[in-house]
């Protein structure tokens, strides 16, 4: 039997353990990386001539990057690979990519999407200013360039990237001003039983929490961001917000780390049409994702933070449950008892995902108090005023209609950074639920292409 064509795009841990159950059932797959090099973003691999230790650069992940990294390093001529590599689009089960500026389409019999996850941001009145930056950012920067952001810096947001960048600039020797958390006590208090599913990461959580609070570093929770004040020439100078007794307060800064836990990068899966479903717990859409990643498109199979954000290590379970499945829908054979452990781990994942949306949830009051003024969309300036006018003045209580009348989303990143708020701005607006407001369609490309790419020749 002709062996099938299996493209994974993303070498991350979901990627590189997909990668690896599929070679040692005999498989050669293709992997395609946007990286330069392998391990996406929670393990991104430092370049060839850094030299800094893993338990500098990973803290207490130091051991399971490494043995990422290993793992993948056994695996280069037993796949395809393909590092700095777009995928940007999906049509007639070929797909698109662009590397080195020539474009080219890879058939493929199972296309595996391990794309992860991206920061989720909501607009805050200021943050257009230079100098503020999004967690995930800000981490690239120090993992990849190993420079800060800014010389004091004010880490902005809720969930647990927060307090894990916030601490890798303080091991950096980085000037951490405050740490500002939307999310109040109470609610982490409150989701402590579902938190309790994975004790360790817990435990870890914890201490980086302890580790900023000895280095001196003010730690704020259940605050109302306000303002990120500075000017056009200068950039970020200041941020103003309400501490939980609604006292304003106001720490002085020239750099902004903010984000607001993270969301799966969605963008292949909706133009593969795979079927999507609100999910009310974190306020976004989410594709429908059946047994072990296949989803609602034949052939097409997501895993890890692309599907639904659970973290590296249900990452890795993901990968490896993905892999199974396109064996198994491939007449392969497959351990069902290994099969069978991997779905009870990843349970055990799904009850913590679950504890996290409690514990720091998204900000959707934040949506509705922002001022007229405020850019909900950096790419193209709009403004919550703009905003709130098209659907008042015109009518346009959905998400594309917006889009049409007034460019929101329609910029650089496709809406990948505002439009969860953005949806959230018209929801408000218009008085009605925020699925009911729909979601961006996605459209290709997904990411900026250069003008100068050119077809591959046959």
């Amino acid at each position: 039997m002709a062996q099938p064509r299996i493209v994974i795009v993303g070498a991350g841990p979901s990627g590189v353990r997909c990668a690896e159950t599929l070679v040692a059932a005999g498989l050669r797959p293709t992997v395609i990386d946007e990286n330069r090099r392998d391990g996406g973003q929670i393990y991104r691999r430092q370049p060839d001539n850094f030299t800094r230790p893993y338990a500098k650069l990973y803290g207490t992940e130091a051991g399971k990057a490494q043995g990422l990294h290993e793992s993948f390093d056994a695996l280069r001529d037993k796949i395809d690979y393909l590092p700095e590599t777009l995928a940007w689009n999906i049509f007639d089960k070929k797909l698109h990519v662009v590397r080195d500026e020539v474009a080219s389409a890879l058939p493929y019999d199972a296309l595996i999407i391990c794309s992860g996850a991206t920061d989720r941001l909501m607009p805050l009145k200021g943050w257009h200013y230079a100098g503020t930056y999004s967690l995930g950012a800000s981490q690239i920067a120090l993992k990849a360039q190993a420079c800060a952001i800014g010389r004091q810096i004010v880490f902005l947001g809720t969930g647990p990237l927060l307090y894990l960048v916030a601490s890798q600039y303080l091991k950096a020797g980085a000037n951490v001003a405050a740490v500002l958390d939307t999310s109040p006590l109470m609610r982490r208090v409150m989701a402590f039983p579902k938190l309790m599913a994975r004790p360790s990461v817990l435990l870890n959580g914890l201490t980086l929490v302890a580790g900023i609070k000895r280095a001196g570093v003010p730690v704020l929770t259940g605050v109302t961001p306000v303002e990120i004040k500075g000017e056009s020439e200068n950039g970020v100078q200041s941020v103003l917000i309400r501490d939980g007794r609604g006292n304003e307060r106001t720490f002085e800064c020239d750099a902004v780390a903010m984000g607001y836990h993270l969301r799966p990068e969605t963008q292949l899966a909706d133009l593969a049409r795979c079927a999507f479903r609100f999910d009310q717990e974190t306020r976004q859409w989410l594709p429908e994702v059946g047994e072990d990643g296949r989803t609602s498109v034949p052939g097409v199979y997501l895993a890890g933070d692309g599907m639904r954000v659970l973290g590296a290590d249900a990452a890795e379970i993901g990968g490896r449950l993905a892999a199974m499945a396109v064996l198994k829908d491939f007449g392969f054979q497959v351990q069902e008892d290994k099969l069978q452990r991997l779905r009870t781990e990843q349970a055990s994942m799904e009850r913590f995902r679950q504890g996290l949306a409690q514990a720091f949830p998204w900000p959707a009051q934040q949506a509705a108090q922002l001022p007229d003024e405020a850019i909900v969309c950096r790419c193209e300036a709009i403004t919550a005023g703009e905003l709130r006018r098209v659907v008042c003045d015109m009518g346009a209580q959905e998400a594309n209609r917006a889009k049409a009348l007034c460019r929101v989303g329609m910029g650089r990143c496709q809406g990948r950074y505002c439009g969860h708020a953005g949806a959230e701005v018209i929801a408000h607006a218009a008085g009605v639920p925020v699925e009911q407001v729909g979601r961006l369609r996605g459209q290709a490309p997904v990411k900026p292409l250069s003008i100068a790419v050119r077809e591959e020749q046959e």
